[in-house]
Order: C-alpha cells, then structure tokens, then sequence
C-alpha cells in the first residue's frame, strides 16, 4: 500500500470553519466509517448505534460510509462514499471508467496482490468530500480508519475524533499463531499490511478514544503510546432490541453463541471442542451458533472430523429481532473469544436475560463482571466445566440471567455511551478554541 505525501502544515488547504459550537447546545457531527454493514462487525454496530444515541441525544448525524453501507436509524443522513467493494464483487468487477480514479486503481491493485486498501482509499475520498462540506460540522469522528486522510483533515483544521476498538496487531498475532504453513503466514501479513499505516497515523492523531480500559492498554503498548493520552468511552449495547423475552420458554438444553466461524480471534474451535465433550453427559444437548463457517474451512473441517454435522445448527442473515428470540430460547450463552476490544455478544446476551459463560480474553471480563461465569481463553475443560456446573443449576442461571441485565442497563446502554461521547466531543472543541 502506497504513502500518499501530504503538504506541508502551511500549505494544507483549510475548510472554511463551521461557527464554533456553543456549550450545552446540539452538535452537528459527522461519523465515517469504511465499512459499516452492522452485521460484518463490531465496528458497523457502533456506528449504527452511536449515531443513533447522539440524534437521540438532540444533536444532528451525518455518517458517511464506504460499502457495505450500515443501517441507520432514519433521523441519521447517510452519505455514501462508493468504492469498488471488491471483496463482494470481486476483481473481475473493475470496469474501463474506473481507471479515471487513482483511488480505485489502488484499491484494485492492493486487493489484486492479496491486500486490504479500503481504510486507506475511505481517507483519500473521504478528504475529498471534506474539502467541501467540512464546514457543515462542528466535529469529524472516525471509526478506526486510521488513515493517512485522517491527519490530512486534521491538518486542514477540522476537530477530528478517533476511535481504535482495539488495535488489529492483536488479530494478526492470533492470525499468525493459528496459520499452519509458512505461505498461508505469508499471506496474512500481506493483508494486514494496512497496519503499518495504522501505527504512524496514531501517534500523530491529537485525540483518540477506545472502547475499554483493555483496549487502551494493547494500543498504547502495540502502537507506542502513553494510556494516559487514550481516551475511555465504554461501548453501548441496544437495550430496547435486546432484552429478555418472557413469554417465551426456554430450551434447557440449549447453548448458543454469535461468533465469525472461521476468525481464529474468536475461539469458535475451542467452543465447539467443549460441546463435543459435553456431549458425553448430555447427548441432547444443542448448540446454536450464529455464525456462517467457510465452505471446506477450518470450522466445517473441525466439525466433520467430530461427526457434529447433525448435531450443530448453523444460522445466519436473521434480523436482530431473530437473533433476540433465539437468546430467549437458550439457556446459556457462550462467548469463547481469545480476544475482543469490548465484547458486543456477551453483552447483547446479558441485556437479553441470558447466563453467561464467557473467555477472559481482551475486555470481556470489563463487560461481565460478575453477573457471568469467566474462563480462560483456549481452556476447553474450564469452559466444559463452567456450562456443566451451569446447565445443573437453574437457579443459577435465573440469578445470572437478571445480574446481568442489571448490569448493561447500569453501565453499557447506548444512552450512557451517547452521555459521556458527548461530553468527550465538547472537551475536543474547548481545547481547540
């Protein structure tokens, strides 16, 4: 992936300012995101929410995004941002009117020699569209592109927020130590190349925000940056979509779990190494995963080679509102991920009324707490342990169930999370008066 050389500070162009903003009064604010379809990731939830959390807040929402678009409330403006979305069309997509673009052509060429250039090319459109309606917004917040547009904004003077969910360098060493072959390594350096732009375009950022207290400790020490320069400003989860759902009955030899099948950062194997042994004590014992495992990938290898074809149920493209009824039919829920910058399904779970067993891994134990059973990361048996002792107790269970619903309602809502980003962006703009 190609530097793109910026001017020098007193060269930079700068867009013409918007009136400062006025304390205590709504903002007008503008989310970017590279990708943002909520069902691809973390990152696509957070802006669906938050900029929703922020019109509900009373302030104004432009978010504007690469594909695949995200789902917005309908009070949010989206601006698209068309690029090539070549991993959903492919390469042979590339049409004779897209070499006008040096954008596109990079982004074709990255991905054409094994590459990920879609942080990179967002930044270089989203400073063009900047360059004329940065003055419609009193701040810019950026969802982990961490490009080398992001200083160019920050140059041209537009008060500019970053939040890292986590720093990726952590999904390349779990990448890394679950490749099997000195080519297959290759080709994830490869694509997480990415980061190398990532690392230096943090250190120059003047105000960055995370997700949790474990995230700020990975980034400061992965990217070369003090803590206490990181911002904190927990996740929300969606407590009017996800919430316990009464009138239906739970199946009490039911586990479930959302987690990508094939991402070895989230520990799909080792959760269905547990169920395999769980098995022996209770043959009907059902596993739901939401989740959707590579046609010949690892996971489909792992569960023909324990003879669980018949015995997991795989689903995937439901709508939240599918996804809540299944939380309601289980009776735990399982999140065996070796890491995670916050941990969206433990907490979707818990607003849902679900007990939770959970992995130690990255920031879950900051979202569980203790209304939720905590394992080590890549522990089968502990893991195998915690639902046995679990599907036993039913009071238990219930206890959990209501902890932890307590416990998203208290201190990870979206309102909270829309409270203190709001208090953040005002700090952001009186120190830049």
């Amino acid at each position: 992936m190609r530097q793109v050389e910026t001017l020098p500070a007193e060269a930079q162009p700068r867009v013409a300012a918007a009136p400062a903003a006025v304390p205590g009064k709504p903002l007008r604010i503008a989310l970017l995101g590279y990708r943002s379809q909520p069902h691809g990731g973390g990152q696509g939830v957070y802006l669906r929410y938050l900029s929703k959390g922020l019109v509900d807040a009373g302030h104004s929402v432009d978010v504007i995004s690469g594909p695949p678009y995200p789902h917005l409330d309908p009070r949010v403006r989206l601006i698209e941002l068309p690029s090539l979305d070549l991993f959903e069309n492919g390469l042979l997509s590339l049409r004779p009117h897209h070499l006008k673009s040096m954008t596109n052509i990079m982004e074709w060429t990255s991905k054409l020699t094994g590459g990920f250039a879609e942080p990179y090319t967002f930044g270089r459109r989203a400073v063009k569209y900047l360059k004329e309606h940065g003055g419609e917004y009193d701040l810019i917040h950026d969802n982990q592109s961490l490009s080398w547009g992001m200083l160019e904004l920050q140059k041209m003077g537009l008060p500019l927020v970053t939040t890292v969910h986590h720093p990726i360098t952590s999904d390349l060493r779990i990448a890394l130590s679950a490749a099997r072959t000195a080519w297959e390594r290759t080709l994830i350096r490869r694509w997480h190349s990415f980061l190398n732009m990532q690392k230096k375009v943090v250190k120059q950022l003047h105000n960055v925000v995370t997700v949790s207290d474990c995230s700020r400790q990975d980034i400061a020490r992965d990217f070369g940056l003090q803590p206490a320069g990181i911002s904190l400003v927990y996740n929300g989860i969606d407590t009017d979509m996800f919430r316990p759902m009464p009138d239906i009955e739970r199946r009490p030899l039911r586990l479930m779990a959302t987690c990508s099948a094939d991402a070895p950062l989230k520990g799909t194997r080792y959760l269905i190494r547990s169920y395999a042994k769980l098995l022996e004590k209770y043959p009907e014992l059902e596993l739901l995963l939401v989740s959707k495992p590579l046609p010949g990938g690892k996971t489909e290898k792992l569960v023909k080679r324990l003879n669980l074809e018949d015995k997991i149920q795989f689903v995937s493209g439901i709508s939240t509102e599918q996804m809540v009824r299944y939380y309601a039919e289980a009776s735990v829920a399982v999140v065996p991920s070796v890491y995670e910058g916050f941990g969206l399904p433990a907490g979707e779970a818990m607003a849902c009324g679900v007990p939770v067993v959970s992995t130690d891994g990255g920031a879950l134990p900051e979202v569980v707490g203790d209304a939720g059973v905590i394992v080590p990361v890549k522990n089968v048996d502990a893991m195998v342990q915690a639902i046995d002792e679990l599907l036993q107790d039913p009071d238990r269970r219930a206890q959990l169930g209501e902890q932890g619903r307590a416990r998203i309602d208290e201190k990870f809502c979206w309102q909270v999370c829309a409270r203190e980003m709001t208090a953040y962006y005002r700090e952001v703009l009186n120190a830049d008066r």
